[in-house]
């Protein structure tokens, strides 16, 4: 798990891992969604993690000086994303979807809720703590991605309920 103390470059792949697992969760949960509203908010919130994803491969490879998209598309598909950006094992994630069997969308809405709100929380201590002064401005900005998510489920939720 992401302290804040690595270097920038190590602070992006772990990033990185966190926004790939989120993402894998959101798209498990918009198939599984009974609500069309549910399942439009799971794939907007997919969509979101991948651009989060592209945005701190671009970091890393700008930072590399390596433009090599292949190389870092092997990356991404060799590498296991076991934790999501909100510190919650993917796995219980899916357990708690498999409980749901989605009778209840805004179950699922609490969970996306829960987990754009720790995201947005372990960002703002990574900021604060980070050592490296780069790795601070990327936090600050996924922060602010986050605080975005966070503001876009609070406005869905009426559709939802």
């Amino acid at each position: 798990m992401i302290t804040g103390k690595e270097d920038l470059l190590q602070s992006l792949i772990e990033a990185f891992l966190m926004e790939k697992g989120t993402n894998i969760f959101y798209s498990q949960a918009a198939e599984k969604a009974s609500n069309p509203e549910a399942r439009k908010m799971f794939r907007d919130l997919t969509v979101w993690e991948e651009k989060h994803m592209a945005f701190i491969q671009f970091l890393y490879q700008s930072i590399q000086g390596d433009l090599d998209v292949e190389g870092f598309e092997a990356f991404q598909a060799k590498t296991d994303a076991p934790m999501t950006e909100a510190g919650i094992p993917v796995k219980d994630l899916e357990a708690r979807i498999e409980q749901f069997t989605f009778v209840d969308d805004l179950g699922a809405y609490q969970i996306a809720l829960d987990i754009e709100a720790k995201a947005y929380n372990l960002y703002r201590r990574l900021s604060e703590g980070a050592a490296d002064s780069n790795a601070r401005v990327v936090f600050k900005e996924m922060m602010g991605q986050e605080q975005k998510h966070i503001e876009y489920l609070k406005q869905t939720r009426g559709k939802i309920a």
